[in-house]
């Protein structure tokens, strides 16, 4: 069996060059607004930044949509929230312009996170006079510091923390700190103990070539120790029915499904006590690694080169950096939604047995790191060429 501790990559030698030849940090003050990505591993993600920039001394502000909002609360360095009654697609410049009316004059610099050119509207309409950020979407004219976009697929924390203007960017990794009292309410009213419990976060927005197997995850259920607590949006409820149906039919009540029947923050704290966690590449898999739980994370048509979980605790299972396993994966990474050869051999090919053994090792100690060197190249390449 080979396991690979998540650890930052070779490929975090990006280029993060500014196209102005202004120094971003030449100026920095006090109020600074974040504007942040829609998803929430991106929101994770986006936390070394925000370390960096309260270590120089910026009260950080951060615009999110509702459902990543709680990511933000749970960084001890943001001063505040603002959550943003955007809706996905469209412009929306009506509702943008009312919030820019409302903030102007308040911050000195914008970080405008996500690339898309309706991300730096509002930046650009509050009048603030710094805005930072990618070039992303052709957004020449509505950000003043703008950094070339990455030709390759970059660790997604230094493509962040590069907003920063700051190097040395490999040794990032995301924390999240929950309340213990939000955590101990949790438990109370859901009825579980701490460290009681395995939670498996089966979803993965991106689509079904992220996924590990349903059946794979309830073989799984079956042969742990303890009870397993599923976690995910509504729209994951049947799936989460689908893995819990089996399993209770072996082990009554010993597996729950909360699938959309938790709030983020819940779902936070369900992860911050549970004793390990089993997911796809997901945003979950982000929250778990930021909590410093232990976690076996499973990758198959995304890369943990590019979104890695950034943890001493986290075991990653990936078919292509297997020496093992034959015939060799020389479709992964694809980061396509659907297998494009209808195989999904990355995933499937993956048995509960494995995960159950990287799981054990989480008890004991931690498997030392493994990225087979001529696989980790071949992926590199295979990235920049996309």
């Amino acid at each position: 069996m080979w396991h690979a501790r998540a650890r930052p990559s070779a490929l975090t030698a990006v280029p993060f060059t500014s196209l102005k030849t202004v120094n971003i940090l030449a100026g920095i003050t006090d109020n600074s607004l974040v504007i942040a990505p829609q998803w929430i591993g991106d929101a994770v993600m986006t936390e070394p930044l925000l370390r960096r920039l309260h270590a120089r001394g910026e009260r950080i502000t951060v615009g999110a949509l509702p459902w990543v909002a709680p990511v933000y609360r749970a960084m001890p360095q943001v001063a505040d929230v603002i959550e943003f009654p955007f809706a996905h697609g469209g412009l929306q410049l009506k509702a943008r312009r009312a919030i820019a009316q409302r903030i102007e004059g308040q911050f000195d610099n914008a970080y405008v996170c996500p690339n898309s050119l309706k991300s730096a509207l509002l930046p650009f309409l509050a009048s603030i006079p710094k805005r930072i950020g990618y070039l992303g979407e052709a957004r020449v004219g509505l950000l003043t510091h703008r950094l070339k976009n990455p030709k390759n697929k970059p660790p997604m924390v230094a493509f962040y923390s590069a907003l920063s203007g700051e190097g040395n960017l490999e040794q990032d990794r995301p924390q999240l700190l929950m309340k213990p009292a939000d955590i101990e309410q949790t438990l109370r009213e859901l009825g579980l103990q701490r460290g009681g419990y395995v939670v498996f976060a089966p979803g993965a927005e991106y689509g079904p070539a992220k996924r590990w197997p349903a059946r794979h995850f309830s073989a799984l259920a079956v042969t742990l120790d303890l009870p397993v607590v599923l976690l995910g949006s509504a729209k994951e409820a049947a799936l989460c029915d689908e893995i819990a149906a089996p399993v209770n039919a072996v082990r009554e009540g010993c597996c729950l499904n909360f699938a959309g029947k938790t709030s983020l923050l819940q779902a936070l704290c369900l992860i911050a006590a549970s004793q390990s966690t089993i997911s796809n590449d997901s945003g979950l898999m982000h929250v778990a690694a930021a909590l410093g739980v232990p976690q076996v994370a499973i990758f198959g048509s995304s890369s943990p080169l590019h979104t890695p979980p950034l943890s001493d605790r986290a075991s990653v299972l990936w078919l292509k950096t297997d020496p093992a396993y034959q015939p060799p994966l020389d479709c992964a990474p694809c980061f396509e939604r659907e297998c494009p050869l209808g195989h999904t051999r990355c995933l499937n090919d993956l048995s509960p047995a494995q995960v159950l053994q990287a799981t054990r090792a989480l008890q004991g100690a931690l498997p030392e790191v493994y990225l087979h060197p001529p696989v980790a190249k071949t992926a590199e390449k295979k990235a920049t060429s996309q």
